[in-house]
């Protein structure tokens, strides 16, 4: 009652107190560093109490921890996970204005903040507390007071309390175990919502906000950041305050055993960018990272194909018109444009152009091969012919060292956390101690059996293959020439192959089985198959989602032809 000052956001005088005894806006949440201290009670002692200044949300519990709730530790998850994505280039604005505000917005639609008390469960955990001990039960909650900036301190998170006192008396009436508040409720009350957020989900509003923003990072480098450990996601809660306790169902929660996945990710995107109402997001255009041609021609350079054959993926962005902004810009709940993978169908243009060009039937590519070997060796001056029988061995050395490689990480990788966790101070030293003495056994028995010792974190790079055209040994294909297999017509360079095959005549429906073509590996030429392979690898997805695309162009390049042959067999060439 004795402050008077007006709010700084909304201009009101409404004020209250949380349970650590700050001012904050009942009308507008805010939370000012004006506190209330209570010298003397004594002229109070037949008052209705309005607010405990410790109540239940208690700092130091018997156990060392303090009370927090699920989406406070999400929240700090998606706080280290943007702090990464800055520190690897990614725009500063991206955690403070784009990231958090998309966070508050969830809060808020999944009535978790920012919002009347909702209904249901909540309501109902409301009437277990006793009415006459906190006035400000019957008024909006404060909407997690202090939580809502991913700027704020890690150890400073504010709850309101009579929210707390609700939650924790249900928690504490049910039998799971659980560190924070309300995580044995979260489980039980979100087991059939599908937007309930999870640890996959962290990574879903990293790619919406680093898509909003147009970044030059694919969903593809996203989730290779993360298991290359650059990105906090495996074991990220050894980040979590020590005073944040997690044991319980909170390592169901927390706790990941599996490595991200692109289509899992990718679709709850999707399904948040729509839940959040969220409008169209900025065009992209010819001149952004994402665009076909600019990916296109990052993808030729990862893997070691002629500049040349950049003119040739450029034809086909617009021949397909798979260039245009209308075409490539996400807009949330729209059920009638098809949704856009970015790498997935640059990598999808790349492997058209080989089948255009280089047939990939396992019979042309090898009579086109040796007739550039025996001009190469006629060549004395200029660029080399292509090859591509020199160019398929020395990409499948690579590509055979580099998945041998991922393979024996992933086999060996310790999913255990390596920090130790203790639910109690009492048992902290000797947590700590049992840990040392495992590390210390474990260097010992290292040296004896002359065991390797891990390599250290890679720095994390755009690129996975790296080629040089300073090499002597010939094994870089940037300045190779495509003379070899093309003829001019009408001032045009056009294919000296007049044929082409399908992978599919009839796209299937994508809603109905998942995929809108089916792909088996002994259907295809075994060129097709590679090719596929190598793009799988880069992107870390299954060869089938590249072939979709690569069957969803061919019908946009050969559309007018499939309309005179409707009754053609795929493997008919056109």
């Amino acid at each position: 009652r004795d402050f008077n000052e007006r709010c700084a956001q909304c201009s009101e005088v409404n004020w209250g107190l949380t349970d650590g005894g700050r001012f904050y806006c009942r009308s507008c949440h805010n939370v000012t560093e004006r506190t209330r201290e209570v010298v003397n009670t004594d002229f109070v002692s037949n008052a209705r109490i309005q607010t405990i200044s410790k109540g239940l949300r208690k700092q130091e519990k018997t156990d060392g921890g303090c009370e927090w709730y699920v989406c406070e530790g999400f929240q700090l998850v998606l706080k280290k996970q943007a702090e990464a994505l800055e520190a690897l280039g990614v725009c500063p604005q991206m955690k403070d204005e784009i990231l958090c505000n998309f966070w508050r917005r969830y809060l808020q639609k999944t009535k978790q903040a920012y919002c009347n008390r909702p209904a249901g469960e909540t309501v109902r955990a409301f009437s277990v507390c006793d009415s006459s001990t906190d006035v400000d039960s019957e008024l909006e909650r404060p909407s997690l007071l202090r939580l809502l900036s991913l700027s704020e301190s890690e150890g400073d998170l504010q709850t309101d309390c009579s929210f707390a006192s609700s939650i924790s008396k249900i928690s504490e009436s049910t039998s799971v175990y659980s560190g924070s508040v309300d995580g044995s409720l979260y489980l039980m009350k979100n087991r059939k919502e599908k937007l309930r957020m999870t640890m996959p989900m962290t990574l879903s509003f990293c790619y919406m906000a680093l898509l909003w923003l147009r970044e030059p990072m694919t969903l593809s480098d996203l989730l290779r950041f993360v298991v290359e450990g650059h990105i906090p996601y495996l074991n990220v809660f050894q980040h979590f305050p020590e005073k944040m306790k997690l044991y319980g169902v909170d390592l169901k929660i927390f706790c990941v055993e599996s490595w991200p996945v692109y289509e899992e990710v990718y679709n709850k995107m999707l399904e948040l960018a729509a839940f959040l109402e969220l409008p169209r997001f900025p065009d992209i255009t010819d001149s952004c990272f994402l665009h076909p041609d600019m990916l296109c021609m990052k993808y030729l350079m990862e893997v070691n194909l002629p500049d040349e054959l950049h003119n040739w993926t450029c034809r086909v962005v617009k021949k397909t018109c798979i260039g245009e902004a209308d075409f490539l810009t996400l807009v949330p709940g729209n059920k009638s444009t098809r949704n856009v993978k970015y790498d997935v169908l640059a990598a999808a243009v790349i492997v058209v152009v080989l089948k255009l060009l280089f047939l990939l039937d396992d019979h042309y590519e090898w009579l086109l091969s040796d007739f550039a070997e025996e001009r190469n060796k006629n060549n004395k001056e200029g660029a080399p012919y292509f090859e591509f029988k020199k160019w398929y061995k020395v990409i499948k050395c690579s590509l055979d060292s580099k998945q041998k490689k991922l393979d024996e990480e992933r086999a060996k990788y310790l999913w255990r956390c390596e920090k130790p966790l203790f639910y109690s101070d009492k048992k902290k030293s000797k947590v700590l101690k049992r840990r040392q003495m495992v590390v210390n056994l474990q260097n010992q028995f290292g040296k004896l059996s002359g065991s390797v010792q891990p390599a250290e974190k890679p720095n994390p790079s755009s690129f996975q293959f790296t080629w040089s055209e300073e090499n002597t040994d010939g094994s870089c294909f940037y300045g190779h020439s495509l003379k070899g297999i093309l003829q001019e017509k009408c001032g045009l360079l056009t294919t000296m192959n007049p044929h082409y095959w399908l992978c599919t005549v009839k796209l299937c429906n994508e809603r109905m089985c998942g995929h809108l073509a089916h792909y088996r590996e002994a259907d295809f030429p075994q060129s097709y198959h590679f090719v596929l392979r190598l793009f799988s690898f880069l992107l870390r997805i299954q060869p089938s989602y590249i072939h979709d695309e690569v069957c969803v162009i061919e019908h946009k390049l050969f559309h007018k032809k499939l309309r005179k042959k409707p009754k053609c067999n795929a493997g008919l060439r056109k």
